[in-house]
């Protein structure tokens, strides 16, 4: 029993010994690793991909017309402040949207450069695992957005990498001009029918007007004055009469006066208010700037990304020999087995 507890037992001085009593064999291990895994690197065999990034900052502005013509202290976003958190996650949203991945898929017919077939049936779903595994877009520790292509042509990678950040931009463009042409339709549409409601309320005071009441105040005050020089001095009762009557006449219009000069007062100051709104959202309509500030742009790349030769040969040398060695050791075990059981 305690035999076979000891058999069980491997000691450094084993291992020592079996490395120096299969050396040889080891070695043709090792060097037959280190050759298949050489070959299979071959960029004939296993095709070599390149690696292109594009890094960029998401931008904190959504309204131009907000951001440009607000007051400072009210501004809620500066149009030269670089993104943060909420801005990269909307980034990579709109980087994982399908109206983006149908654009760049369009744009560099990726089906035709993946060599997939369009009348497969699975021809989507082959697509889309490609895309994911050769295209990649991440948020970064400083919460910039980097994206990586990999693919078997440098100039190819470098010009989707680059492709990709300007197809960002003007999707995102194009989203929020949609956006700003509805509220611009609405703000405009407001804008007008105030403007027509102050027209009319003008032309009702211009009929006033035309019945002698221009400005009440100043006109009821006009003709008190001279009821009372009249009645000091003693004046004639026709002359009294006729300021009676301009007095009865001009408070016959009195509140309908008030009532459109005080209304006018009123949608004016809304009218205003209105037309910053219009100009904002029509700034909006007729203006674009970036989206994004350029950190790094996509370089053509010199060296390959995959597959790395020299990892995979180490990782194939390791794991052959650690494969070595355990067969080794059961093959050794087993004989002083053999040996034990034959002694005893």
């Amino acid at each position: 029993m305690q035999e076979s507890k000891d058999l069980l037992q491997l000691k450094f001085i084993d291992l020592l010994t079996y490395t120096i009593k299969w050396k040889k064999h080891l070695i043709i291990l090792g060097i037959i690793a280190i050759l298949v895994s050489a070959v299979i690197t071959m960029p004939f065999i296993i095709k070599p991909k390149y690696k292109a990034e594009v890094i960029f900052y998401p931008a904190t502005i959504n309204s131009i017309g907000n951001a440009l013509f607000t007051d400072l202290n009210k501004r809620e976003a500066d149009p030269l402040a670089f993104g943060e958190e909420m801005e990269a996650e909307n980034a990579l949203q709109l980087l994982s949207s399908s109206s983006m991945t149908n654009r760049i898929v369009k744009n560099y017919d990726l089906m035709k450069h993946y060599k997939i077939d369009p009348n497969d049936k699975q021809a989507k779903t082959k697509l889309n695992n490609k895309f994911r595994k050769n295209i990649e877009f991440k948020r970064t520790r400083y919460l910039s957005i980097s994206v990586t292509v990999l693919d078997e042509d440098p100039v190819k990678s470098a010009k989707i990498a680059n492709g990709i950040a300007e197809i960002y931009d003007t999707v995102k463009s194009e989203i929020q001009m949609q956006l700003a042409k509805e509220a611009f339709k609405i703000v405009e549409d407001e804008f007008r029918r105030k403007e027509k409601e102050i027209i009319e309320i003008r032309d009702n005071l211009k009929k006033l007007a035309e019945n002698g009441i221009t400005n009440y105040e100043e006109q009821s005050r006009a003709i008190a004055e001279e009821i009372a020089k009249l009645q000091a001095k003693g004046g004639s009762a026709s002359q009294l009469e006729q300021l009676k009557q301009q007095q009865e006449h001009l408070s016959k219009y009195a509140g309908e006066f008030l009532y459109y000069t005080e209304n006018l007062k009123l949608e004016l100051d809304a009218l205003d208010k209105l037309r910053t709104r219009y100009e904002k959202a029509k700034v909006d309509v007729d203006k674009t700037i970036t989206h994004k500030f350029l950190l790094t742009s996509a370089d053509v790349p010199e060296i390959k990304a995959y597959p790395i030769r020299k990892t995979i040969v180490l990782i194939s040398l390791i794991s052959s020999l650690f494969m070595g060695f355990l067969i080794i050791i059961v093959i050794e075990k087993y004989r002083q087995f053999n040996q034990m059981k034959a002694s005893a």
